[in-house]
């Protein structure tokens, strides 16, 4: 007897959890996923923030398909002039400050996190790292080092040296960043943090103490990026312009792809000595091709400033379901706190067999977000409310 692609998927693929949810799908188009029963699921996560722009977009899918046509991969990153990397790199500055005019394209929001402290350490010549307590920015040894809670990489000890953990959205601990701190790395608005949106005077504060030490000052925008906050960029909601921003998530259309972006003159540090950072795959160009479609569809369309309309209706609807505290957020990214007494994890699960995904966050308990695709509908968004309040009925 064959196995099944369940009992396949539960001996050979490597798991994180000993309670993955199991739905199998076998194609997905726009905000739906569909079983190989023809039952659909309707995503309100959008991959963690990755298909910004839906599932399949034909416009991405047209672009990965003219791609394949000329060539996929070639050479390690940033030896040959490769069409897409270099239309995406221009499309990309096109739409950031001036100040940031200079792409280095890697794989993922880890590998972004990553190459953004390397380039700080290189350029101060100073060790210390700030971060802050909740906060997420990927899992690779360097980026857990600045995870923002000890639960999640004790196991990993010992990680980078001279990490020190900030509380986000407080004045007086900003005073810890000195002439000694290489780099400040935040998100602008926490994800993983229950979406915890910043005082804008925090955040010019912030931007002001780095100035006045020399830190440089990073912001990650790998979950918050390319429209899902009602701006093109959530820092944008704040009126500042960090040295280094992250990228991946919402970049590539659904394609893997990530960036870290920051002015020339800083990024050439990486050229004294050469190869002081490399990648064989970063700016795939089939990736760098999706993503520049995906970034012309979110302008062409003004999904962003769509968005804002699309989550307050959200938010309208949902907070009349009584198991539903309170909902806040900015866009399409939407969070929502229930009843205490609510299994989140059965919650989370029931969801999946009602026909909806949904997902949770790291470092708030009894909440759950909605980052659908930035080209839903209100029918759809309706359809969607619906069928979280019938599971929270449930459960």
């Amino acid at each position: 007897m064959l196995a099944t692609n369940r009992q396949l998927f539960l001996s050979h693929v490597a798991q994180t959890s000993f309670t993955p949810l199991l739905a199998e799908v076998e194609r997905a188009e726009g905000i739906y996923m569909y079983r190989p029963d023809g039952s659909r699921i309707i995503d309100v996560v959008s991959g963690v923030s990755v298909s910004n722009v839906g599932h399949r977009h034909p416009e991405v899918v047209k672009a990965v398909k003219e791609q394949l046509d000329k060539y996929m991969h070639l050479t390690v990153y940033g030896e040959i002039v490769q069409s897409p990397q270099v239309l995406f790199a221009k499309r990309l500055t096109e739409v950031l400050p001036k100040e940031l005019d200079n792409v280095f394209f890697v794989n993922s929001g880890s590998e972004a996190t990553d190459g953004s402290l390397k380039l700080a350490k290189r350029h101060t010549g100073r060790k210390e790292i700030i971060s802050f307590r909740n906060a997420y920015h990927g899992s690779t040894i360097g980026a857990m080092s600045i995870w923002g809670a000890d639960e999640y990489n004790q196991a990993y000890k010992p990680l980078l040296e001279d990490v020190k953990r900030l509380n986000f959205n407080n004045m007086g601990d900003l005073n810890q960043i000195t002439e000694q701190t290489a780099c400040v790395i935040t998100e602008v608005i926490q994800s993983e943090g229950g979406l915890v949106i910043p005082d804008k005077e925090w955040v010019k504060a912030l931007r002001k103490k780095c100035t006045e030490t020399g830190a440089l000052l990073i912001f990650d925008e790998v979950q918050m990026g390319f429209g899902r906050t009602g701006k093109m960029f959530g820092f944008e909601h704040f009126g500042v312009v960090p040295d280094i921003v992250n990228f991946a998530k919402g970049m590539g259309g659904g394609m893997p792809i990530g960036a870290f972006v920051a002015n020339k003159k800083l990024m050439q540090d990486f050229c004294n000595p050469p190869l002081g950072h490399i990648t064989t795959f970063g700016g795939h160009p089939v990736s760098a091709a999706a993503g520049l479609a995906s970034l012309n569809v979110i302008i062409n369309e003004n999904l962003a400033e769509k968005a804002n309309a699309k989550g307050d209706y959200f938010e309208q609807l949902m907070v009349k379901h009584p198991k539903v505290k309170r909902t806040w957020g900015l866009g399409l990214f939407r969070a929502a706190e229930v009843d205490e007494n609510i299994d989140m994890f059965k919650f989370l699960h029931k969801c999946i067999e009602n026909g909806i995904l949904m997902d949770l966050f790291i470092f708030k308990d009894h909440c759950f977000r909605f980052t659908p695709p930035l080209i839903i509908d209100n029918q759809q968004i309706e359809e969607a409310v619906e069928l979280l309040g019938k599971t929270l009925d449930e459960v």
